[in-house]
């Protein structure tokens, strides 16, 4: 497989891996490639796309702590969307997992367990909300 093509299927599966709608996506490829299709950029555009892509898609996987399957399994996701509207850090949610569902990290949890641990995030943001007003 020729440079060209690698690069093609590069900017392909990071797209697919962010999960970008075509408007963000092509309105993406113009701002930083300079081109309305991966196909019409120049191999340095390519390079500029490739960057930009992996930088956001690496960017999804640092954070300590971070579950394995937390873009597998829905439950997941929504506890990082809870702790992510709290600002707390996922130390908060492996704590409520020990204390909850008495397991070490939360891709051991089952689905009702996680379920509990979505209830307790919840009650929390209700308990923040009600003391912000």
């Amino acid at each position: 497989m020729d440079a060209y093509r690698r690069q093609l299927a590069r900017i392909h599966c990071l797209k697919k891996e962010l999960g970008l709608d075509d408007d963000t996506y092509r309105h993406m490829l113009r701002e930083i490639g300079g081109g309305d299709s991966a196909r019409d950029l120049t191999p340095d555009g390519r390079a500029k796309v490739i960057r930009h892509l992996a930088r956001l898609a690496g960017g999804r996987r640092q954070y300590p702590g971070r579950p394995h399957n937390a873009d597998i399994q829905p439950q997941i996701g929504k506890i990082e969307a809870l702790l992510a509207e709290a600002g707390r850090p996922w130390g908060y949610a492996i704590a409520l997992c020990k204390r909850i569902a008495k397991k070490d990290r939360l891709e051991f949890c089952s689905v009702e367990e996680l379920r509990k641990i979505i209830a307790a995030l919840e009650y929390d943001r209700n308990r923040r909300e009600c003391r912000a007003d």
